[in-house]
């Protein structure tokens, strides 16, 4: 680890500080309020921000509950209210913006455990183990080529090093330029991998982005690529919360910011936009309005597409937002969540986290009574086990219940002890609000400032200058709106890290 650590500095794969903060009050000088529509990472992490400079920030969500697709919720069940979340999230250790928020309210961040080992199963081929690779490349790609059955030596001679070079020479404009019109699924058929490697080694890798590969920019996963494993000095380890997401997140960052001054509204869906000589009006579902110099809009895709559509004054104010709707707006595939409460348990060597390889609809499986302490306690009283099982692009239109059968019948074939378990209680859903990344999307992706002066927008599908994906890019866009407002009224920043800003052999410009 340590030889793969130094090899990474010496070759420039370390944490970089894009903004070092400061240059401002430590507080706003002046009174100044802001809006943040949504209450997921994005919301909350501007809001935090904000707060924390004396800027008067209300906080509106939708759902009676905080986090967004990092949410939870108590879920009544037969022998008692269990929590319920929207779906395992993997807190990566170069998520360094969102581990900065999260130190708000754990400066050590102790309820962050380790999740040993990440292995991928297939019906076709052994389980394969990725947790344990060296954390930063090159030593860690080398690992991954010396130690993986799914990819020999003879298949490297096979192999298009051409079509294989893009994702080592990752560039946040290039990259974009030459590959965002080319699919995901082109890319990874120019390799001339052997199935195996491309089923073990890739596909997984992208589906986790909630996007299929024919359907999701082949320079979005190049992104990804470098930003999970050659870019970064920390690698794929990653760890999760041991209490469910409400209690060991939202429930504390809600108290801190309210400790800050500010508010925080559930069950208050943003119904529209409207823009006065003061800044703006947003208007409630409930009826209420709220008024404030400076807006974040940090909703998902569709919520954002619809905000936009009943605010007429943008058309406006900011035409160029109206007209990144359409695409922008438009989310990726469903994905499926099911959460089972069962009699009796799986083989004690199963991991806790796991993701699959080539099944028609699950893509990963979480034993949960081995994660978190509420689950690990009921699995205790009762002898049982908390299973969930996701699937990140699944068919349109098909029921969450019988996607949710579909998923635990895929799961007997890989973990035959499976078929023993007797359901006591199961809560399946299926959504499409994670973004699409489709081809050619890029150019027309909104930033995290608009054309409209004092909104702003943050989401884990706005466009960064920087490698950064999922919560990490929603902290990231939500920590860059409170800055762009906190620049605006005379306040300091806050530091924006990320990781090694172009691939291992990207060209340099003069």
């Amino acid at each position: 680890m340590a030889l793969s650590r130094v090899l990474g500095r010496f070759v420039g794969v370390r944490e970089h500080l894009l903004e070092p903060g400061g240059g401002g009050a430590p507080r706003v000088p002046r009174p100044t309020e802001a809006v943040v529509v949504g209450g997921g990472i994005a919301g909350m992490s501007a809001a935090v921000v904000l707060a924390e400079r004396g800027v008067r920030v209300t906080v509106l969500e939708a759902a009676p509950t905080l986090g967004g697709r990092l949410g939870a919720w108590p879920e009544a069940l037969a022998d008692g209210v269990q929590v319920n979340e929207h779906g395992f999230h993997a807190f990566f250790r170069q998520y360094y913006n969102w581990r900065s928020i999260l130190r708000r309210i754990d400066p050590k961040l102790g309820f962050l455990k380790p999740v040993p080992g990440y292995p991928v199963l297939s019906e076709r081929w052994p389980t394969e183990e990725f947790g344990r690779l060296p954390p930063a490349a090159p030593v860690n790609l080398l690992a991954l080529l010396l130690r993986s059955p799914s990819l020999r030596l003879t298949d490297l001679r096979g192999m298009d090093r051409d079509a294989a070079l893009p994702l080592l020479t990752y560039h946040p404009e290039r990259t974009y330029a030459e590959f965002d019109q080319v699919t995901a699924d082109d890319l990874l058929t120019s390799l001339r991998l052997p199935d195996r490697a491309r089923a073990m080694l890739f596909e997984v890798f992208s589906h986790s982005f909630f996007n299929h590969e024919a359907e999701m920019s082949a320079a979005e996963m190049i992104a990804q690529f470098h930003f999970y494993l050659l870019g970064n000095p920390e690698g794929l380890a990653f760890d999760c919360p041991d209490e469910d997401y409400a209690t060991a997140i939202w429930a504390p960052l809600a108290r801190h910011l309210e400790r800050h001054g500010g508010r925080v509204l559930t069950g208050a869906a943003a119904t529209r936009l409207d823009r006065g000589p003061d800044g703006w009006r947003v208007g409630a579902a409930d009826g209420t309005a709220h008024s404030a110099e400076h807006v974040v809009l940090a909703v998902d895709p569709p919520a954002l597409a619809a905000l936009v559509a009943a605010s007429p004054v943008l058309a406006g104010a900011a035409p160029e937002l109206v007209a990144a709707m359409p695409t922008f707006g438009t989310p990726g595939p469903p994905y499926a969540v099911a959460r089972y409460w069962c009699d009796g348990d799986v083989d004690p060597g199963r991991a806790v986290f796991n993701g699959v390889s080539r099944q028609p609809t699950l893509d990963s499986v979480t034993l949960y009574h081995r994660l978190e302490n509420e689950s690990r306690r009921w699995a205790r009283r009762t002898g049982g086990s908390v299973l969930e099982l996701h699937a990140y692009a699944c068919d349109e239109g098909v029921p969450a219940e019988e996607l949710a059968e579909r998923m635990r019948a895929e799961l007997v074939t890989l973990w035959p002890e499976a078929a023993r378990l007797r359901v006591r209680e199961v809560r399946a859903r299926v959504e499409a609000r994670a973004p699409a990344f489709a081809p050619g999307s890029h150019a027309g992706r909104p930033g995290v400032r608009t054309d409209a002066a004092g909104l702003y927008l943050a989401g884990d599908g706005i466009r960064t200058d920087f490698p950064s994906a999922l919560m990490e890019r929603s902290a990231a866009t939500g920590i860059i709106a409170a800055n762009h407002i906190l620049r605006a009224s005379g306040g300091a920043t806050e530091p924006l890290r990320s990781i090694r800003p172009h691939g291992l052999l990207a060209p340099r410009r003069r």
